[in-house]
Formats: structure tokens, sequence, C-alpha cells
């Protein structure tokens, strides 16, 4: 099938416009001019260079396009507000109009994320009212599905949405790259003693789940949360690469409040700032995640188009460490 991935010089994107050009679909991916795709350099894709925000390039690239897959979102805990919003909402809208005019189009894929639901105390199930906590990557991704379920009611677009947790794996920044060079510094904390649940969901599955949702007619205007449903914690993920990679267990140990406390504090100089070079050490968002349950109920994917995780949290682990020594 005629597939277009958004998001492709990323981590999500990248491994599934690889996965999809290994399996021989015809896979279209939509990158900026410098974007690194070194990655996809032995698979058979082809590279329309633009932005979510050109409309040539988007034309370009949803030209025979029967799939959509759009990837592509400003996720990292830190930026200005401006780039949330170009990226996920603007571009996500862009999107939508370029694949209006895609005639053959039979599904458009839209990873959203489970941080549209605010951070709750208790996970909650697709049912679960979608809640913005003013920070930037949670307000954008829940205009950006509102968009994707305007285009679906107003012009009968084939959507399906899929939020995923915490995603991870080879290629992995946030939970990958990240934690590592935070071990390694000394500087990596836990909030709540890392007693709460990562909600972590192999990139490989992901894929997988994406690659079934595209082609299932059950999922179609449907949303699906979805995480491996491990249960695995973060103090046992966290002590997992760390024992892999030969570093220490992280000692710094904060309370939610007192480390959301401490974040608003390093958060005040950038934001009063816009010029100051850096980032502070530590974020709301990145509390959020950490300091707040992330397994959310992910049945509903099971049930309706019988996702199974195929890699476990072990062999995740094991791949994501191998990859980052081969890195060093």
């Amino acid at each position: 099938m005629p597939v277009l991935v958004t998001g492709a010089s990323g981590f999500l994107g990248g491994r599934l416009a690889e996965v999809l050009a290994r399996e021989g679909e015809q896979v279209t991916v939509l990158a900026r001019p410098n974007a690194d795709l070194r990655h996809l350099s032995a698979s058979n894709v082809r590279v329309v260079r633009g932005s979510l925000t050109d409309r040539d390039s988007l034309l370009e690239s949803v030209r025979e396009a029967t799939h959509i897959f759009h990837c592509a979102a400003a996720s990292t805990d830190w930026a200005s507000m401006e780039v949330y919003v170009e990226s996920n909402v603007r571009g996500t809208e862009m999107l939508l109009a370029a694949a209006r005019e895609a005639r053959q189009l039979e599904r458009f894929v839209h990873v959203s994320t489970t941080d549209v639901y605010g951070y709750p105390v208790i996970p909650c199930a697709e049912n679960g009212a979608l809640r913005d906590v003013g920070l930037p990557y949670n307000r954008t991704k829940i205009l950006a599905e509102e968009a994707v379920w305007r285009a679906a009611r107003k012009e009968g677009l084939p959507v399906t949405v899929v939020r995923p947790a915490t995603i991870y794996g080879p290629r992995g920044k946030a939970f990958v790259t990240d934690i590592a060079e935070l071990l390694q510094q000394g500087q990596m904390a836990h909030i709540a003693g890392g007693r709460t649940t990562g909600g972590f969901l192999y990139v490989d599955n992901a894929v997988d789940a994406m690659m079934s949702v595209a082609q299932s007619p059950a999922t179609l205007g449907q949303v699906y949360n979805l995480t491996d449903g491990t249960g695995v914690r973060w103090h046992e993920y966290v002590a997992a690469l760390a024992d892999g990679l030969g570093y220490k267990q992280p000692w710094i140990n904060l309370s939610y409040g007192v480390a959301m406390a401490v974040a608003s504090v390093m958060e005040a100089p950038y934001q009063m700032l816009k010029a100051l070079p850096g980032r502070p050490l530590l974020t709301r968002h990145a509390v959020s995640l950490l300091g707040r349950d992330q397994e959310y109920p992910s049945e509903k994917a099971r049930t309706e188009f019988g996702f199974l995780p195929r890699v476990s949290m072990a062999e995740g682990i094991a791949r994501s460490v191998a990859w980052l020594k081969d890195l060093s």
C-alpha cells in the first residue's frame, strides 16, 4: 500500500517507516531539508523535502497515499509555546487539509498521547476527559487531536487515533538516551521513589499496533490507549538501564510536590528571559510523567484489533542497552 509517514527523522516515525519499507510497502516520508535520515539509508523510501507547514510539499507527499501515519510532533519536555503550536497544531491542521485532497485515502492514523488526559492520579480509559493543565505539550496535543476529530466529523476523513504512553527502545531520546546521560552524570532523580508505573511501550510494539489499526475496519473512527501492560515502575526501568550500562543507581529522590515546586522555580528564569541559553534541569512536564502513574488501560486495543506486544520488557531493555553501548 502507498503510505505517507510524517516524523520519519524522529524515533517512532523513523522506525515505522523502516518497518513498512522492509515489508514491501510504498513508503513516502516528509522531512525537513536538514533532517537526518541516515537510519533509512538502506530502506526503499521516497523522500519529500519540506515541512508540515509547506503546502506544496504536503500535497506532493499525500499525492498517492492510501494511508497516512502522522507521527511528527514537538514532544520534548522543554520548548517555547510557539514551537509546540507550529508543529503540533498548525502542522496537523495543514496535513489534514492536504489529506482532504487525497481522494484515494483509506486511513489517517494520528499519533496522539496519553498526556492529553492531563496526568490524572488514576490513569483512565479512552472515554476519559481530555484535560488542559497548561503545559505546552499537553495543550497542543489536545488541540491537534480536536482538529483530527473535527475533520472526521465534518468532512468524513477516515481517522483512527492512538494514544501511546511511554515509548522506549533503540534511537529513543527522552526515555533512553536522556536517562542514560543523567545516570552517567549522577543527576538522575526519582520522583516519589520511582514507585509510579511507567506505562512503557516498546517501539516495535507501537509500530505493530499502528500497522494493525491502519488496516482493520473495526478501528475506523476509534481511539486507543497503547502500553505494553507490564505494570513496570520507573525505579525498576531505571535500575535495569543503570545495571546494563554499569552506572550507579540514582540516589536523589523528591516527593511529587517538592519536585513540582523545584521545576517551577527552575523554569521561571527561562520563561522570563526568552533569550537565556540552555534549559532547566527539571521541568513540570517531566515531573508530571515521572510522578503520576502512566499505565493507562489498553484492553480496548487488545479486544478490538488483537494488540499483543511481541517484545517483552526484558528484551526491550536489553535491545536498548545494546544500542546505547554501540553509540559509545
